[in-house]
């Protein structure tokens, strides 16, 4: 089965910046602040953008070859992973998703949300908020959010171009202003924002309290990099729910029997081999790789690869 690219999904939030049009992302809104490039949820659904399926959703089409996922995704009702770039101009809200049992429970059905982010730049004085300081009790927390004092007991993280977060569900959480982050999440847009900077926006402060973790959060390490001629691979994530991996090639395969593929080309530029040709990729691209295939990388380009792993 052939790769193709896929068309993003943008998002205009009043946080955004534009940052995503040097990636290539298009919008007729003043700001693009988040560019869904891998998705199958009903929110923002990725389209084909070249090839025979031309024009067709990612969900329409694989709901046509469900062997385009590959085996690994076996153990999900529903495509697993979405990914997205996002641009940060202001502060995001302070927030926090469910998991899945909550989620199943009182949100229709639908799945939680844990997250990995990768920062692409970050401006000088940039920082994320990632989980609490201290571990704090429910009415601590509770009486923190309704005196605004909630920024007093939250961990406040400086982050530069390169750092890395897995955030699980329950951890309170926000991007900083001045941050440019690929995000890969499971497919889910549930968020329970408990401040959000007085900018007037419904915010989800019992459902908050219900899912939190109330305890700091112990971020991952990420994995040592593999390094082969033509090829560098580092495992940036690797969860129940995907995994992520930062790849530096100008000579390599990238294929898989068991997963599909996701690429996202952060830089460079250069060409995938297909079956009757090449694919030309620049910085921006969203490629989808259907499982079993394989296709050699030429040129010289820095990529995010997501996946799904066995368990």
């Amino acid at each position: 089965m052939k790769p193709f690219f896929l068309k993003s999904v943008c998002k205009d939030y009043i946080w955004g910046g534009n940052l995503l049009r040097d990636y290539g992302k298009t919008s007729n809104k003043d700001r693009i602040a988040e560019s869904w490039e891998l998705s199958c949820h009903p929110d923002g659904e990725s389209i084909i953008d070249s090839g025979e399926f031309y024009g067709m959703t990612l969900t329409e089409y694989l709901k046509k070859y469900p062997e385009a996922l590959g085996k690994n995704c076996d153990r999900f009702e529903k495509f697993p992973v979405l990914v997205k770039l996002i641009d940060a101009k202001e502060n995001l809200s302070i927030q926090v998703h469910p998991d899945n049992a909550y989620a199943k429970a009182h949100e229709n059905g639908q799945w939680g949300k844990s997250e990995f982010w990768y920062v692409i730049h970050a401006e000088p004085g940039a920082e994320i908020i990632y989980g609490f300081s201290q571990e704090i009790t429910k009415e601590q927390y509770r009486l923190a959010i309704e005196n605004h004092m909630l920024l007093d007991w939250v961990r406040h993280v400086p982050v530069h171009t390169g750092d890395m977060f897995y955030v699980p569900a329950g951890t309170v959480h926000a991007i900083g202003k001045g941050v440019l982050m690929a995000e890969i999440q499971q497919n889910s847009n549930l968020t329970y924002r408990v401040y959000d900077y007085d900018r007037g926006r419904e915010l989800q402060i019992e459902k908050a309290l219900d899912v939190t973790n109330l305890k700091p959060t112990i971020n991952i390490v990420p994995g040592t990099p593999v390094i082969r001629p033509g090829y560098a691979a580092q495992y940036m994530c690797k969860s129940e729910f995907f995994t992520v991996q930062k790849v530096h090639a100008h000579q390599s395969t990238v294929g898989y029997f068991d997963s599909f593929r996701h690429l996202l080309i952060l830089d460079g530029s250069g060409f995938l081999m297909t079956e009757d040709g090449k694919m030309d990729i620049e910085k921006g691209d969203s490629i989808f790789i259907p499982a079993g295939g394989f296709c050699p990388i030429r040129g010289r380009c820095k990529a995010i690869k997501t996946y799904i792993s066995k368990l």
